[in-house]
């Protein structure tokens, strides 16, 4: 009773709102109170997404795990729990995790397996791709025509990022986030269009595949290619067996910070000569540091895929350059406002028309070499989704078959940022 008594009258003499107040001018100062929120965040989010209640199954089929981890911080920061602009996280993400996430899915692609898909997968691949880089630009400009002020200003430099997501995925994405450097609203916009167009695609190349036969019978596919790599991937899968150690673990962050040292210091040399003897050259982005880095880290990361230090792959580099994905996505999620996002709804119409292209150009690639379906669905994936999309179309099929999406993926990942960076510079010149 006394003890009652005595905590009443502490409550009267400290107000709850200053208290309340100073725990939340701790989350929004304290660097490190924020990461750990944040991890806390992609923790959960990699927990529920591995659990086989119905509820949680049923929420990640609609609501990407990637998604969440963007959208969640960028809750927190539309309420004033945490500060995006006051933060460092983002910039040392940027700088350091993004450049070595880069390394990671690149150095593990494998030229010879890409040529045993045979050249109808490439060419699904690479037409969906085409389609991204033609559709974007002329989306851009029909939009220009209808709606201007939906797509005035810089909104340009957002859009030019989904190319990137589009071809290859969120590092790709991120990566031409520092290349061109839209607002935090412009970007929060992009990442809407970006996720609700590429979430109803989804649901139709779902819908194909449940009716894939009566596809490749409209095709005229001939559908025992992808019965000879379903074997061939089972056989591989049973002789794979990933290991983790420290030592091992030590090969990884060498490999994928040691090439992230190497492509600052090279970038540190080119900047200046390229400032100082073309300063012209700044409308391209090639003064910007973060251009050549990232672009440094990719040719580097595929030279390496040539080399037995691909051999990290094996080691758990795709599994810690995923962490780092999403720890990138999430610093990216807390400097955006939620409210902002849904403020251009005519920008929507950009992502569908651009979508179009996208399906259209897949699609009558698969026709005329006569491509299975299986095909379309997983190459348009790993354009559009990325290694997990793709992946998950992939086993639709048969679960044996998830590692042929993952391989187009990385590709897309190697040819992204070089693609989404063209299709911005078009998209530059259609705005100018």
């Amino acid at each position: 009773m006394i003890f009652v008594e005595r905590l009443s009258i502490a409550v009267a003499i400290v107000p709850l709102s200053p208290l309340i107040q100073y725990f939340m001018s701790v989350l929004i100062t304290n660097d490190a109170v924020v990461l750990g929120l944040l991890l806390a965040i992609i923790a959960f989010t990699f927990h529920t997404s591995g659990l086989s209640s119905r509820f949680w199954q049923g929420f990640y089929k609609v609501v990407p795990s990637i998604l969440v981890c963007y959208f969640v911080p960028g809750l927190l920061n539309s309420f004033g729990i945490i500060s995006g602009e006051k933060s460092n996280l983002y910039d040392i993400a940027s700088k350091y995790l993004l450049p070595a996430c880069l390394v990671y899915f690149t150095i593990s692609i494998d030229f010879r397996a890409l040529r045993q898909l045979g050249p109808k997968a490439l060419v699904v691949f690479l037409s969906g791709s085409l389609g991204v880089m033609i559709g974007g630009p002329v989306a851009l400009w029909l939009v220009k025509q209808w709606f201007p002020l939906a797509v005035a200003g810089d909104t340009w430099r957002g859009l030019a990022t989904i190319a990137g997501s589009w071809i290859g995925g969120s590092a790709n994405q991120t990566a031409l986030k520092e290349v061109f450097h839209p607002s935090a609203a412009v970007f929060s916009q992009a990442i809407a269009v970006d996720v609700v167009t590429a979430e109803l695609w989804l649901a139709v190349l779902l819908y194909g595949v449940a009716n894939a036969s009566k596809l490749d019978k409209w095709l005229g596919a001939d559908t025992k290619a992808v019965e000879d790599i379903r074997l061939q991937m089972q056989a591989e899968a049973a002789q794979h067996n990933p290991t983790m150690n420290t030592r091992a673990l030590l090969w990884v962050l060498f490999v994928g910070f040691g090439t992230t040292a190497v492509a600052h210091s090279l970038g540190d040399i080119i900047v200046p000569f390229i400032k100082e003897n073309h300063p012209e050259w700044s409308k391209y982005s090639l003064t910007s540091a973060s251009f050549w880095v990232i672009s440094l880290v990719t040719v580097l990361g595929l030279g390496l895929s040539q080399t037995p230090l691909r051999r990290i792959e094996a080691q758990g580099a795709s599994a810690l350059g995923s962490l780092f994905l999403y720890l990138l996505i999430a610093t990216i999620g807390m400097q955006m406002n939620i409210l902002t996002a849904i403020d251009n709804p005519a920008l929507f119409l950009v992502g569908i028309i651009w979508m179009l292209f996208h399906a259209g150009f897949t699609l009558a690639a698969a026709y005329l070499t006569k491509a299975p379906f299986f095909f379309t669905a997983v190459g348009s994936q790993a354009n559009v989704g990325g290694a997990a999309s793709a992946s998950v179309v992939a086993a639709a099929f048969h679960p044996s078959l998830a590692s042929v999406g993952v391989l187009l993926a990385i590709l897309g990942y190697a040819l992204g940022t070089y693609c989404g960076y063209l299709t911005g510079l078009v998209m530059q010149w259609i705005m100018e």
